[in-house]
Parts: structure tokens; C-alpha cells; sequence
């Protein structure tokens, strides 16, 4: 795109009104997710980079945005993104991702401020955590820490910058909603530790994305930080407490630990909650300092209409009536994928990757293939895996230990999945609707597993189930888990087999929808 095209592309409005052209990455995310629709019903236009773009697929807004593949640590992808962009969203960062996190947030923020000067980007919005004040620096905890001097690099570009910063987000699938939801709903006795007496200023997901649509069209003389909280200021007690109100539960005890660190807490979590102690662990350490918004100057730009900002309550039944209705739609799992995008797919021809092991299982099914795919895309979650659920429950509780996600993230959605869904300690890698579910494994593993799903019909126009797991080892120790797991195999996915066509098949005699398959 020339340079002329580029700015005869952008909006003629120059003080910053609707038809924005805009970038935002981090769309497969929990935030990025529910801003892309917001952008786009503001009137703007929108370009989503993303390292595996079919994750976006099926999203309700995908025909609506342009998406391209890229990583914000790859300056050539991100300069090519950027092109005839006014504003760029950068909502992308390391938490749980490893030791080296705080170098990898470093190295994009550079990567993306330098390329959005030599774009000329109009202005950058970026979403940071809210930092304690009077607290220095080096106190605090390395995702807060690395997340403000993310903020201070975009500041430094000479592109225009908007930096938001937020404490805990309450909306449906957040992972501070999440937190906060199993702790109170699981234990209504609860030891905890002592960062449940710290000051915290929540903040609805909406009021969040209500500033984020804002930030881009601020003046361009205005490049500063902004607090954003709801009205309400509460200890973590205090909003356990009326989580457990808002939510009809009886009372709880809530008896204080001061000798439960962070880091111990962490695991704590890990344990009672959906939400792994990698992703805990900076959530915890974060609580430790007061968390209160410092000043409130976003309303001179971003004014809130009638009702807002919500209030805690009010976050708290819009989120569990979302959950109730299953319209949740994005969580903190979205963008959560250890696996590189570089990893083989087990549909790679003559298979680059080595060995690779497989069990196949296949049955025909008394039932249409509608009522077998129903079964096959309402697996996982609150319907179970349909074979020998201790096994499953004990491998969960294996990978919870091991300091994986375990069986715990459950489901989006209770009847519906997309690609990019996380699903337990699966992650949904491809769906054909009514043909074929891809699972790609997210557990502790020495190797890379794959589950595969298909309904079909054969040339006797009979409904044939279809099942694979494949398994490709790393080394000694992935052939050594394979042959050590292979006995159980006839067992647990023999049993699945089974289990999901009778459950299509009584499905489908509940209803009257049966058909005999023909003979062999």
C-alpha cells in the first residue's frame, strides 16, 4: 500500500471521530475478543493481528474485521499490519508464560511503538494494570511491574498514547470474576491469606471497553495514563462476601492466614479454582499493595452515560447472568496456548515431526449424525469425557501438580464450541460443524497429543463415529509414556467410543429420531 492510499484511506475527520481505521492485537484474548465488536459497532473499521488467525474463525464478528497473521515480536509482520492504521490497540502480554516474560513484553512493546511511529499510527490505546501508589517499583510483582514499564515504552514512542490502567475486571470468563467465583462458591469456610483485607477498586468489563473505544479518539496533544475503576472500593472480604449475597449463597467464614505467602496462595487457588496457580500466582501477588485509582481524568474524555460506571453488584449479576445463559463470550483461557505456533499438525503430510503413535476407534451408530455430533461438540466440562471418570479426574489432578491447567477451565459455552476454545486440558484446534472436533492437548505432556472426533455417514448411508487420539513423543520420555498409558487405552478411549454413540443413540430414541443402520 502506498503512502498516498494509506492516507486517503483514513477518516477525514482528523479530530478523531467515527470511521477509525484500527488495529488491535490480542483479539483471540479475554478483552480483545469483546473490544473488536465494540470498535466495529462505533463505526470504525478493524484489522486483527494474530499469530493463528483461525481461532478468530468463529467469532460472531468475523465477517465484519480484517485478519492477519503476525506476532508482535516480529517487527515485519507488525510493519505490515500497521499500514494505513490510525489507531493500534496493544492488548497482548506474558502472564504465565514463563521465567523470561518480562524480556519478551519488553522486546514487542518496543517492536510495536517503533513500527507504529514509522507507520504513523495517530495514537496507541494500551490496557495495563493499576498500579499501588507510593510503592516503588522493584516491590512490585513482576507482571505488574513488567505491565508498567510496557505503559512507559508505548508513552516514549512519539505516537499519541492512551495507556488505561485497571485492578480486578469483573465480567463474565474473567479470570479475577473466575477467581472470585470458585473461592466463594466452593468454600463456605474459607482460609485465606492476608491479601483479603487489601483495599481493591473492581472495575466492570464494560466499563473497560466503554474506555477503550474512548481512548481512540482523544485529542492528539493528550498522552498520559489513565486510572479506570467502578465506584465501588472494597477489600477482597468484602467482595467474597457480597459475591455470596448477589449470588443467593448462604453466608460465609472467611478466617484470615497471615503466613500464607503469595506464592503458596497461588497454589491454593490452583487448587479450589479453574484457574492454574501460572496464572494465579501474579493475580495473588498483585493484591498484596492497596489497588485505588488515583484520579478519575478519563471522564473529561471519555464521559460515562447514565448508570455507569457499574457498580459491584451490578458487574457481578450482568457477569453470573451471562454465565446462566450461557452467552459468555470470550474468557481468560481464550488466549492461553503454551503449544508454539510452529508445532506440527497431526494432518501435516508424510508427518515432519517423527513418530507418532495412534489409536483408532470406530463405531456405527443407531442414530442420526446430527444427534452424534451434538454429543460429540457438548463433550468435555459439566457432560464429562463418556469413559472411566476417575482416570480422568486423577489425570487433572496430575497436571494441577505438575503446574498445568488440569481439568478445571471446563467450557465457554455448554453446547457450542469454536476453534480457539479452551476445553478442560484441550484446547480446540479445529470443528467442522457436524463433521469433525480437533482437540490439541494442554497438559503437562513429554510430547504433543491430539484428540480427534468425526460423524459421519458411509456409502450405505449408515452413521459411523470416528475416533482418534494421536501422540507424538519428545524423546525417551514421551516413548516411555505412550507404552506406560497403552494398556489403558481399550479402556478409556474404548470407552468413549461406547459411551458418546449410546448416548447419541438414547438420545435419538428420546426423540424419535432413530435409524437403523442397514447391514454390513
Amino acid at each position: 500500500m502506498s503512502q498516498e492510499s494509506a492516507e486517503s484511506d483514513r477518516t477525514s475527520d482528523e479530530s478523531g471521530g467515527a470511521g477509525l481505521r484500527c488495529l488491535v492485537t490480542g483479539a483471540t484474548g479475554y478483552i480483545g475478543g469483546r473490544l473488536v465488536p465494540e470498535l466495529l459497532d462505533a463505526g470504525h473499521r478493524v484489522r486483527c493481528l494474530a499469530r493463528s488467525p483461525h481461532k478468530l474463525r468463529d467469532h460472531p464478528w468475523a465477517g465484519r474485521a480484517e485478519v492477519v497473521r503476525g506476532d508482535v515480536t516480529d517487527a515485519d509482520s507488525v510493519a505490515a499490519a500497521m499500514e494505513g492504521v490510525d489507531v493500534a490497540y496493544y492488548l497482548v502480554h506474558a502472564l504465565g508464560t514463563g521465567d523470561d516474560f518480562e524480556a519478551t513484553d519488553r522486546r514487542a512493546a518496543r517492536t510495536f511503538a517503533e513500527r507504529a511511529e514509522a507507520a504513523g499510527v495517530r495514537r496507541i490505546v494500551y490496557l495495563g494494570g493499576l498500579t499501588p501508589s507510593g510503592v516503588p517499583e522493584r516491590e512490585l510483582s513482576p507482571h505488574l511491574r513488567s505491565r508498567a514499564e510496557v505503559g512507559r515504552i508505548l508513552l516514549a514512542s512519539g505516537v499519541p498514547t492512551t495507556v488505561l490502567r485497571a485492578a480486578v475486571v469483573i465480567g463474565s470468563g474473567s479470570a479475577s470474576f473466575e477467581m472470585l467465583r470458585y473461592l466463594t462458591e466452593r468454600l463456605p469456610v474459607m482460609v485465606t491469606p492476608s491479601w483479603v483485607h487489601t483495599r481493591i477498586q473492581p472495575v466492570a468489563v464494560r466499563d473497560v471497553l466503554r474506555a477503550l473505544v474512548g481512548g481512540a479518539t482523544m485529542p492528539p496533544e493528550v498522552s498520559r495514563t489513565f486510572d479506570v475503576g467502578g465506584p465501588d472500593i472494597l477489600t477482597y472480604r468484602e467482595m467474597m462476601v457480597r459475591y455470596a449475597e448477589v449470588a443467593g449463597l448462604p453466608k460465609r467464614l472467611i478466617l484470615p492466614v497471615p503466613m500464607l505467602t503469595p506464592g503458596l496462595s497461588s497454589h491454593w487457588v490452583g487448587l479450589v479454582t479453574p484457574v492454574p496457580a501460572s496464572i494465579a500466582r501474579p493475580l495473588t501477588e498483585s493484591l498484596r499493595h492497596e489497588v485505588v485509582c488515583g484520579e478519575n481524568d478519563i471522564v473529561r474524555y471519555v464521559p460515562p452515560p447514565p448508570g455507569y460506571p457499574l457498580g459491584f453488584d451490578d458487574a457481578l449479576r450482568l457477569a453470573l447472568q451471562r454465565v446462566r445463559e450461557a452467552r459468555v463470550t470470550t474468557r481468560w483461557s481464550s488466549a492461553s496456548v503454551p503449544g508454539a505456533p510452529s508445532d506440527p499438525l497431526p494432518t501435516d503430510p508424510d508427518w515432519a515431526g517423527g513418530s507418532l503413535y495412534t489409536d483408532h476407534r470406530g463405531r456405527l451408530v443407531d442414530a442420526p449424525p446430527e444427534a452424534l455430533w451434538r454429543v460429540i461438540e457438548g463433550i468435555g466440562g459439566d457432560n464429562g469425557w463418556y469413559s472411566f471418570p476417575l482416570a480422568w479426574a486423577v489425570r487433572g489432578w496430575l497436571d494441577r501438580l505438575a503446574g498445568g491447567v488440569g481439568l478445571r477451565r471446563g467450557r465457554r459455552d455448554a453446547a457450542h464450541l469454536r476453534a480457539g476454545d479452551s476445553l478442560d486440558f484441550w484446547r480446540v484446534e479445529e470443528i467442522v460443524p457436524g463433521r469433525m472436533l480437533r482437540l490439541r492437548a494442554e497438559m503437562r505432556l513429554p510430547g504433543l497429543a491430539w484428540l480427534e472426533m468425526h460423524a459421519e455417514t458411509d456409502d450405505a448411508g449408515r452413521t459411523r463415529y470416528r475416533q482418534r487420539a494421536l501422540f507424538h513423543p519428545h524423546g525417551l520420555a514421551g516413548q516411555a509414556y505412550w507404552w506406560s498409558v497403552a494398556p489403558f487405552h481399550a479402556v478409556v478411549f474404548g470407552g468413549m467410543a461406547r459411551n458418546i454413540t449410546r448416548t447419541a443413540e438414547q438420545a435419538a430414541h428420546a426423540s424419535g429420531g432413530t435409524r437403523t443402520p442397514p447391514a454390513p
